[in-house]
């Protein structure tokens, strides 16, 4: 992911570093972080399978079909991943825009997923109020994405331990990819990469 935005005087740095990854690992790696229609396919012509998309089609609390639309044209669904970060209110969870701080009217649910599973290749679901703290992931939202999810999809948010993956496994029924970040021995956390790495093979 690229962190710091386009404009930034960190960007190109950035850019550079994500090129050298995508030369190291050609047709291995997913990149995200600014993405949009005018970009995507250079990331894909320098080596990454997928681009990951986020605010260019989730901001101010709305999801803009017409830049996604601009995407789906640019690069082909089949090069598209869509983070459909959410975040629970009133018992149901929510696709979240602008830093995960606005909420959209779009409820994680069937009918949602099945929608853009129209537009894209893959689902990166953020759990956003688990992200980041490596406490425990967040059930419901396996189990949705293992009850309603059609296309490959990644659990992002909150994994700890192989107890969380045990789980997440059981409530996606087999079928739900997982990222874990802080968690990792490698990142100064408590599970070991290399055990990860072959989870479940």
């Amino acid at each position: 992911i690229i962190l710091n935005p386009v404009g930034s005087e960190f960007y190109n740095a950035d850019l550079e570093q994500a090129y050298s990854a995508l030369s190291a690992f050609e047709g291995g790696l997913q990149i995200g972080g600014g993405i949009n229609d005018e970009n995507a396919a250079q990331f894909l012509e320098k080596g990454a399978n997928h681009v990951i998309v986020t605010s260019f089609v989730f901001k101010n609390g709305v999801v803009n079909f017409d830049n996604l639309n601009r995407l789906v044209k640019s690069v082909g669904k089949s090069r598209l991943v869509l983070d459909l970060s959410c975040r629970k209110r009133d018992g149901k969870y929510y696709v979240v825009t602008d830093r995960w701080q606005k909420f959209t009217d779009i409820e994680m649910n069937s009918q949602t997923l099945e929608m853009f599973s129209e537009y894209c290749d893959e689902f990166l679901t953020h759990a956003v109020d688990t992200e980041g703290k490596a406490k425990g992931i967040e059930p419901q939202i396996a189990k949705i994405m293992g009850e309603y999810c059609t296309i490959p999809s990644t659990y992002a948010g909150g994994i700890s331990s192989f107890d969380d993956l045990d789980t997440l496994k059981e409530l996606g029924r087999g079928k739900i990819d997982f990222t874990i970040g802080s968690a990792l021995d490698i990142f100064g956390g408590n599970m070991s990469f290399e055990k990860v790495a072959v989870y479940g093979k």
